[in-house]
């Protein structure tokens, strides 16, 4: 029987066409007055997931 994908992964989760998985970065939404601007502009843009163990496991919930 078929696994359901876990929509929690789906919602805070992407998949590349190369098989990265992206995600949003910590604390990007509030205290930005206090962050420099080039903080900001990393904190804007979606970050990889480098650990290989907790990558695997996020790739089989949303392949699911």
């Amino acid at each position: 029987m078929k696994m359901k994908t876990k929509k929690i992964a789906t919602k805070r989760f992407r998949m590349t066409k190369n098989g990265k998985i992206m995600h949003r970065v910590q604390g990007a939404r509030h205290i930005r007055r206090t962050k420099n601007k080039s903080h900001q502009r990393r904190q804007d843009r979606p970050a990889q997931i480098l650990t290989t163990r907790f990558a695997r496991v996020i790739r089989q919930f949303l392949s699911a």
